[in-house]
């Protein structure tokens, strides 16, 4: 083969890609289109973006955890008229039923004519939220937890168990974290964070993020939150850094005197992973109806444990056998709720009952 007949076919290719381009920037620079959001909100627009960016430009910010990237899942809309055809990226984030409802991701969604969605009126109570950094306390050795105070809007009105999102200085990212702490004191947040290996946000929290820096978040999101309403007992599981929105709750019930009876099953490796323990038995000596249940899957050989031992399945399978006046809230790893769930159902407890946040 001729040595350059590879290089001109490449030439070629990269021709027709910045040709795409232009014409991609041409025919969105003489846009000129309206987004209706529940027949209530008119945007202009004109030039062509995705919806995500349109909507934020807009100060209305859906959940992205990824950044836009499409591999969260989390910006999801209905397209009620209008707007292109689903793409072979947004397909597998979204369920079948999902698909057959026009349910799209905003991310993936580009505004090249007018269209009219429908967007879930909480999450259009999300804003973008100046803050610094107040505190920053280690609590394992690869977990921590962060103190924000929130300076301009001051006050976030979030529901004990819903999320916010952090920005990254310097990079397009911003990654969700679970509030660790009391909606009453709504000008400062707290998160709990793990290190996730080559994690670009963790690894900005836990190496470069410093007392008194500025930080901007986006929040509150979420659909997993205390049912103020109900009177069931509660069981809560979770694991590592799924503990903060629990924590969150159990401040709130805190405050209301505990009035339903609350096990909290926490699992974790060894006892190195364990944190907030004299938190939770300090709550378990004021409140006879609390109960702190941590357990150890990595305990065998550890004599100075003497508490729970084994998955954290095993553990709540032990302690219950029918569960059909309850309700659970669950954080952790998506095969972790998993399991947990099956538990759950398989000791009569309603999957309308179970309220769950997972997490990668």
């Amino acid at each position: 083969m001729n040595f350059f007949v590879p290089i001109i076919i490449i030439g070629v290719l990269l021709l027709i890609t910045v040709l795409l381009l232009v014409i991609d920037t041409l025919i969105g620079n003489d846009a000129d289109h309206t987004v209706t959001i529940n027949d209530e909100q008119v945007i202009h627009v004109n030039a062509a973006d995705t919806l995500l960016n349109t909507l934020n430009n807009e100060k209305i910010f859906l959940p992205s955890a990824c950044g836009g990237k499409a591999t969260c899942g989390a910006c999801k809309f209905k397209l009620i008229d209008g707007g292109p055809e689903m793409s072979p990226v947004e397909a597998p984030l979204l369920s079948p039923e999902e698909q057959e409802n026009n349910v799209r991701l905003a991310c993936q969604t580009k505004v090249r004519s007018s269209m009219k969605i429908e967007v879930m009126r909480e999450l259009l109570n999300a804003q973008e939220y100046s803050a610094k950094v107040t505190a920053i306390e280690d609590l394992t050795y690869d977990i921590k937890l962060v103190r924000l105070e929130l300076i301009e809007p001051r006050t976030m009105d979030f529901k004990p168990g819903q999320y916010a999102q952090i920005r990254v200085p310097g990079m397009e990212i911003e990654r969700a974290y679970s509030i660790a702490s009391n909606p009453k004191h709504n000008n400062i947040i707290e998160f709990i964070i793990r290190l996730v290996p080559k994690g670009k946000a963790t690894t900005f929290v836990h190496k470069a993020l410093e007392n008194n820096d500025d930080i901007t978040i986006t929040g509150p999101y979420g659909d997993f939150f205390l049912q103020e309403d109900s009177s069931r007992d509660i069981i809560c599981i979770a694991g590592g850094s799924g503990k903060a929105p629990i924590r969150s709750i159990l401040q709130v019930l805190k405050d209301q005197n505990m009035p339903r009876k609350v096990r909290y099953f926490f699992g974790a490796r060894t006892q190195d992973d364990l944190y907030m323990t004299d938190e939770f038995k300090a709550l378990e000596q004021e409140f006879p109806n609390f109960e702190y249940i941590p357990a150890l899957s990595h305990a065998d050989d550890d004599e100075t444990w003497d508490g729970e031992k084994g998955l954290i399945t095993e553990v709540v399978a032990k302690y219950y056998n029918d569960l059909s006046n309850q309700e659970a809230y669950l954080c952790g790893s998506p095969g972790m709720i998993d399991a947990c769930i099956d538990v759950l159902t398989d000791k009569d407890l309603d999957e309308s009952h179970i309220f769950y946040d997972k997490f990668s």
